[in-house]
């Protein structure tokens, strides 16, 4: 019998590189985005040959949350029971780091996975949370629900969530400090000239322009861009599906709509934030606070904004993501004048902290809203800073 030898030369871990070029491409581009072509490429293979490793996209993308949280979940078991927060922190943000470039996909596109998949991928992630919980309530015991385990998880999850340039052993060692200070903190605990910020609540749609935006986004939150139709949306506000072509040429408008007014409304409140603050460490308590309200209100929109400006065409994409640099810039230029000790990567990396933490620890509380529960988030925020 004469040997393939195409089969002499494929690799033994071909399914291995298969999900790690899979996992790149779905946090990068989204689960909606990527084909099954665009993963074949990025292996060097054909996709008639990622058909033999998996029958669908669906069935790849499942494997590649399996497989990330299967990793987190070894590091964890690997670490003594008993052993500090910062053993504990330091196994999980070590794989993070390593799994940077694919490890995007939880925070959103985890969504798409069906009930069954959804439900054994939250048991995991409970269990690296109750890992983290066990040590940190051991060195500092507080009734806060988990609240700084998922905080501190979303710290070092966050670098997963940007592309700033940072050596990995400088990565792992920001993150970790940073997720040490959101485990010490105490969510309940006052902080002297701590702000309370009202941000401008939802507007009353006037237009019907206004309304088909409203009613989108919470469907676009929900379900994903991707998976709600014209229809929906025309019906959520009493249209036939046509009527929607007089006030938006399509639904990818609709969401550049939705990402604009989300850019528009923080940068509104940044900038009413930073009046009157008596220095660096005043603006960095107001923007957190800032952010943070901000979230609250509005979370559907943020998620959306958050989640779908990949599915945007490059010419609508690009005036928001400067949008966002100029955000982020903003709190790199306060945090720097806080901390002189930073560059401008470590600063960088730490307001991406600041903004996971926000994002997880107001997941944990079910986005709840209410004073003390802005009040904890921030509290929360800020220790990922450093304050």
């Amino acid at each position: 019998m004469t040997a393939d030898p195409a089969a002499a030369t494929r690799p033994r871990n071909r399914k291995q590189l298969i999900i790690e070029a899979a996992g790149r491409i779905f946090s990068e581009r989204g689960y909606h985005m990527a084909s099954m072509e665009k993963i074949a490429a990025g292996v060097g293979i054909t996709a008639a040959a990622l058909y033999r490793h998996f029958p669908n996209k669906y069935a790849l993308f499942a494997e590649c949350a399996d497989l990330m949280a299967d990793r987190l979940v070894a590091a964890v078991d690997e670490v003594p029971s008993g052993a500090p927060s910062a053993d504990v922190l330091t196994a999980v943000t070590r794989v993070t780091v390593a799994h940077r470039a694919s490890g995007g996909v939880y925070r959103w596109e985890a969504r798409y996975l069906n009930h069954e998949d959804r439900r054994q991928l939250r048991a995991k992630f409970r269990h690296v949370i109750g890992r983290v919980d066990e040590a940190v309530q051991r060195e500092r015991p507080l009734p806060d629900g988990r609240l700084r385990a998922v905080a501190a998880l979303g710290a070092i999850g966050s670098i997963t969530m940007h592309h700033t340039s940072i050596a990995q052993r400088r990565a792992e060692e920001l993150l970790v400090e940073s997720a040490l200070r959101v485990a010490a903190a105490d969510p309940a605990a006052h902080r002297p000239g701590a702000r309370t910020v009202e941000v401008v609540a939802h507007p009353v749609p006037r237009t019907r322009r206004a309304e088909i935006l409203a009613a989108a986004i919470p469907l676009f939150a929900r379900d994903g861009f991707a998976s709600v139709t014209n229809g929906q949306i025309a019906e959520a506000v009493g249209l036939a599906p046509s009527a929607l072509y007089r006030h938006y040429s399509g639904k990818v408008d609709i969401l550049a709509a939705a990402c604009l007014q989300a850019a528009g409304l923080l940068a509104q409140e940044v900038d009413q934030s930073l009046h009157e603050v008596s220095g660096p460490h005043d603006a960095i308590g107001a923007l957190a606070a800032t952010y943070v309200a901000y979230s609250f209100e509005y979370t559907a929109l943020n998620s959306v904004a958050e989640a779908e400006l990949v599915g945007l065409p490059a010419d609508l994409r690009r005036p928001l993501v400067l949008a966002q640099r100029e955000h982020i810039a903003v709190w790199e230029q306060q945090l720097r004048l806080a901390r002189p000790e930073l560059d401008p990567r470590q600063a960088r990396v730490l307001v991406h902290a600041g903004f996971g933490v926000a994002v997880e620890a107001g997941r944990g509380l079910r986005w709840q809203d209410g004073p003390d529960h802005r009040d904890a988030v921030t509290a929360l925020v800020m220790g990922a800073l450093g304050f």
